[in-house]
C-alpha cells in the first residue's frame, strides 16, 4: 500500500491465504511495526466491492456477524433476510460471541434491537434463537421424539389454525440429532414433510425464518449453497427496469457474508451442495458472475472448481443419500390452479364466445375469462354444443379472430390434453430444425396412460405414427431413448427394493464401462422403471458409487442423451421443480420461447401447476406470476 497505488495482487494473496486467527495477528503485527490501523489502511487504499470484501475478512467472525445484524436492524428499513440467514444457522457458541460482540461495537443490546425492529411470532423466533441455548448434547429420547412430532402434527395440519408457539419452542431448542429423527417421524404420521407443513400452516418472514431453520438442521451446507445460488445475477434475467425487480442482479452483501463466514467452516461441503442442486460448480458461476480483484478473491475463497472433481466429499455424498430418500417417502399431492366451473351451462358459454366474436372486433376479454376459467372437459362440451347450437366450428371461429401467441394459448386450451400433445409432438419435429427440448420434455413427463392416448391421437391428426415420425427426424441413442418412451411401457409399480440395489450396482458398474455400454445400460433401467423404483434406484446409486446420478450424467454424456436422461432423473426426483426450471428458461434471457411456455402452462394447469408455482417462487425468489407478468401478455393463465 507504499507509495502511488496500491499492489492489490498481493494483498488479496495474502490476506485469502491466511486464517483469520493469522489476519488479527497481522492486524496487531502492523500496528506494532508501521503505528497505522491497518483496517483504516485497506478502507483508504481500496475500494467498492473488493474494498468491502478484504475488510470484513480482517474482523473477527464474532465482529462480522454483528456488523451483518446491526446493518439489518439500522436505518428505516429491515434486511429480514440477514436476521433469518444468521441467526438460523449459526450454533450456540457462535451466537453467544456475537451477541458479545454486538455489545462491544456497538454499545447496545443486541436483543433490544432487535425487539425495537421486528414484530410478532418473527421476533419472538429470533429472540428465541438468540439465546444460544439449543441443546447440543447429542441425546435423544426416542418417547420426546414421538411426542414432539405428535405435537407439532397437532399444531398444524391437524387442527384448524395454526399454534405458532409450539412451533417456536420445539424447532428453536431442540438439538439437532433430536430433530431428524422429529421430522422421520413427522412424515410417517402426516405423510407429508415438515417443510410442507410449514408452507401450509405459517407465512411472512415467520415461514421463512421456520423453513430456514428445517433447513439448516438437515443440512447447514445445504442452505447455503441454496443461498449463494440466489445471490447471484446469474440464476435470474428479467427486465430489471421492472418496479416488480427492484434491484435484482448479484446480491453481494449476501455473497461476501456467505464466502466469508464459511470458508474456514465447510466451504468444500458447500460447494458440493451446489453442485448437487445446481448445473455448474459455484466457481464456475462466481467466475462468470463476478469480474476484477472482486472475483479473484471469491474464487481463492471458494478454493476450487468441482465441475473438475470426481466423487462426493462425505457430507455432501450423505446429503445425496437422504434427498434419494426423502424424494421415496414424500408424498406430494398434486394440485392444479385450474378447476372445473361451479354452475356450468355449456350453452350460455357458447352463446357468450359467439358474441364475443360477432359483430366489428373482437372481445378478447371475455374470451379468456371464459375458456381460461373452464376445465379441459367443460371446454369440450362448449366446443361440441357451439357447433350444436350454431352450425359453426368453434376452433375455426377463434383461429380467424385471434391472432400470434393468444390464438395458440386459446387453441391449445381447447383441445384435448391428446391432441395438444399430439400437436406439440408435430410442431417440435416439423419444419427445418427439431426441437429436441420439447420431445424430451412431453416424453419424459406424460404417464403410460398418456403416451398411449397422444399416440392414437397423432396417428388420428396426421395419418402417420408418432414413432415413425420420431424416426425420421431423430437418430442414434437419442432416437432410441425417444422410441422407448414413446411405447407407453413404463411400469407403474412401487419400489422393489432388492431390484432397486441390483439396478443401482448394475448403473455403478457400468460407469466403469465404456461409453456405448453405459449409455445402453442407462437407457435400459431409466426408460422403463417405474418412478417411485427409480427413486430408490438412485438412492442406492450414491451408496455403491460415492456420486451422484445427475452428475455422472453430466460428466459422462453429453448432447440430446445426456438431457434426455437428466430429464429423467430431474422429473423423478421432483417433476414440478422440472417445469419451474423449464419455465424460467423458457422466459430468460432475451426472448421468450413462447411455444414452451405455452406448451407447459397448457398441460400442467389442471395437474400440478400450484406445485409448479410454488416450486418457481421457492428457486427464483419471484412468483411465476410476476415473471409471467414482465416477459408476456399471458398472465391471466395462472
Amino acid at each position: 500500500m507504499k507509495g502511488m497505488g496500491s499492489d492489490k495482487d498481493a494483498i488479496l494473496d495474502l490476506v485469502t491465504s491466511r486464517s483469520n486467527v493469522q489476519r488479527q495477528e497481522i492486524i496487531a503485527a502492523y500496528k506494532c511495526n508501521f503505528g497505522q490501523d491497518l483496517i483504516e489502511d485497506l478502507k483508504y487504499e481500496l475500494t467498492g466491492k473488493f474494498e468491502r470484501l478484504i475488510v470484513s475478512l480482517m474482523r473477527t467472525p464474532a465482529y462480522h456477524d454483528a456488523k451483518e445484524i446491526n446493518d439489518a436492524v439500522k436505518g428505516a428499513g429491515t434486511n429480514e433476510k440477514v436476521l433469518i440467514e444468521v441467526m438460523a444457522s449459526r450454533n450456540n457458541q457462535q451466537i453467544q460471541d456475537m451477541v458479545a460482540a454486538y455489545k462491544d461495537a456497538y454499545g447496545s443490546d443486541i436483543e433490544e434491537d432487535i425487539i425495537a425492529d421486528t414484530s410478532g411470532h418473527f421476533k419472538k423466533t429470533l429472540i428465541v434463537l438468540l439465546q444460544g441455548t439449543r441443546d447440543e448434547s447429542g441425546v435423544v429420547d426416542a418417547d420426546l421424539v414421538e411426542q414432539d412430532a405428535q405435537d407439532l402434527y397437532a399444531a398444524g395440519e391437524e387442527q384448524w389454525g395454526t399454534d405458532e408457539a409450539k412451533f417456536i419452542m420445539i424447532l428453536g431448542n431442540r438439538s439437532k440429532t433430536h430433530l431428524h429423527m422429529v421430522f422421520d417421524a413427522y412424515e410417517k404420521i402426516g405423510e407429508t414433510t415438515i417443510e410442507d407443513s410449514i408452507k401450509n400452516e405459517l407465512s411472512g418472514d415467520f415461514e421463512r425464518l421456520m423453513l430456514a431453520v428445517v433447513q439448516c438442521i438437515r443440512s447447514v451446507p445445504m442452505f447455503y449453497a441454496k443461498r449463494l445460488y440466489k445471490s447471484m445475477k446469474g440464476y435470474l434475467t428479467v427486465n430489471t427496469s421492472s418496479p416488480l425487480f427492484p434491484g435484482l442482479g448479484t446480491t453481494d452483501n449476501t455473497l461476501i457474508r456467505i464466502m466469508i463466514s464459511r470458508s474456514e467452516i465447510d466451504m468444500l461441503d458447500i460447494r458440493e451442495c451446489f453442485r448437487l442442486l445446481y448445473e455448474k460448480s459455484l466457481y464456475n458461476m462466481i467466475k462468470d458472475d463476478t469480474s476484477g480483484d472482486y472475483k479473484r478473491t471469491l474464487l481463492n475463497l471458494c478454493g476450487g472448481d468441482d465441475d473438475l472433481a470426481g466423487e462426493f466429499f462425505p457430507e455432501a455424498a450423505q446429503i445425496a443419500y437422504k434427498m434419494w430418500e426423502t424424494s421415496a417417502m414424500t408424498k406430494v399431492q398434486l394440485r392444479p390452479t385450474l378447476r372445473p366451473a361451479h354452475d356450468f351451462d355449456p350453452a350460455a358459454d357458447a352463446q357468450a364466445l359467439r358474441k364475443a366474436m360477432k359483430g366489428f372486433g373482437t372481445d378478447e376479454d371475455a374470451i379468456i375469462d371464459i375458456i381460461a376459467q373452464r376445465s379441459n372437459a367443460q371446454r369440450q362440451e362448449i366446443r361440441q354444443t357451439f357447433k350444436s347450437l350454431l352450425g359453426r366450428d368453434l376452433m375455426k371461429d377463434l383461429k380467424s379472430e385471434l391472432s400470434k401467441n393468444l390464438e395458440r394459448l386459446t387453441i391449445g386450451l381447447m383441445l384435448t390434453p391428446a391432441e395438444f400433445d399430439a400437436k406439440m409432438m408435430k410442431k417440435a419435429m416439423e419444419g427445418a430444425g427439431t426441437d429436441e427440448h420439447a420431445l424430451i420434455e412431453i416424453l419424459v413427463t406424460r404417464s403410460s396412460e398418456q403416451i398411449l392416448a397422444m399416440n392414437a391421437a397423432y396417428q388420428a391428426g396426421y395419418k402417420n405414427s408418432m414413432e415413425d415420425a420420431i424416426h425420421s427426424d431423430t437418430s442414434g441413442l437419442f432416437c432410441r431413448i425417444l422410441v422407448s418412451l414413446a411405447q407407453g411401457a413404463r411400469e407403474e409399480d412401487p419400489a422393489d427394493e432388492e431390484r432397486a440395489n441390483a439396478d443401482a450396482q448394475e448403473l455403478a458398474d457400468a460407469c466403469n464401462a465404456d461409453s456405448d455400454d453405459m449409455e445402453n445400460k442407462f437407457m435400459s433401467i431409466l426408460c422403463t422403471r417405474s418412478f417411485p423404483h427409480l427413486r430408490r434406484v438412485f438412492q442406492e446409486f450414491v451408496r455403491y458409487s460415492n456420486k451422484d446420478i445427475e452428475q455422472i450424467i453430466k460428466k459422462e454424456m453429453s448432447g440430446d442423451v445426456k438431457n434426455a436422461f437428466y430429464a429423467i432423473v430431474r422429473s423423478v426426483k421432483n417433476q414440478p421443480s422440472y417445469f419451474a426450471d423449464r419455465l424460467y428458461k423458457a422466459m430468460k434471457g432475451l426472448g421468450t420461447d413462447d411455444r414452451a411456455l405455452i406448451r407447459i402452462m397448457v398441460s400442467r394447469s389442471e395437474i400440478d401447476l400450484f406445485n409448479i408455482r410454488k416450486e418457481f417462487k421457492e428457486t427464483h425468489d419471484v412468483s411465476l406470476h410476476e415473471f409471467i407478468q414482465v416477459e408476456t401478455m399471458i398472465s391471466y393463465v395462472t
